[in-house]
């Protein structure tokens, strides 16, 4: 029998599937707390790590800025998490390919080799379990969370754009009220 959710009456079709998206962001959040505490690190430093290692991949240039951005946090924020990463050896600041005014970020080698020492068998089952997923599902299971991760940011964008409001008449509860 399908977990009864707390915003769901029992004959919502998906149930089942919302109990699994559940369970699924308990355990990413319980993970991430986990990987922030072996780390040392806040989850913002994290996040921060994330990110530019994520622009270095694209080869995409990542300002102070543009990560400042990114986190939606303040820019002397930023300027503080920089240089506490940078303590720690995992950011370095370097001149900005196109426009010398800027500098971009970038991980060091510690940070990549610490990413990957926490984080990379867990990646690499992750991929072999996307992998299992059956080809003729890929296409609704990615339609979903697609669907689910644009209605995610929505309802943030409406619980922004009028604080102390939360969903609107007929609407479930926001995601910033309930998880699924």
């Amino acid at each position: 029998m399908p977990e009864q959710g707390y915003w769901y009456a029992e004959t919502d079709r998906g149930l089942t599937i919302l109990a699994a998206v559940r369970r699924f962001r308990e355990a990413d959040d319980a993970l991430r707390r986990r990987l922030v505490r072996t780390m040392g690190m806040n989850v913002t430093d994290v996040q921060a790590l994330r990110h530019v290692i994520a622009a270095e991949r694209t080869e995409r240039p990542l300002t102070p800025r543009d990560l400042a951005s990114l986190l939606e946090i303040s820019t002397p924020s930023v300027t503080t998490l920089v240089d506490r990463l940078a303590g720690y050896g995992h950011l370095e600041r370097a001149p900005h390919p196109q426009d010398r005014r800027k500098v971009v970020l970038r991980a060091t080698a510690h940070a990549h080799t610490e990413v990957h020492h926490h984080l990379g068998a867990m990646h690499a089952e992750m991929a072999r379990i996307a992998g299992d997923v059956p080809e003729h599902c890929r296409d609704a299971v990615v339609t979903f969370l697609d669907a689910m991760s644009a209605h995610l940011r929505r309802t943030g964008e409406r619980a922004e754009a009028v604080p102390g409001e939360g969903a609107g008449e007929g609407d479930q509860p926001s995601a910033t009220t309930a998880t699924p």
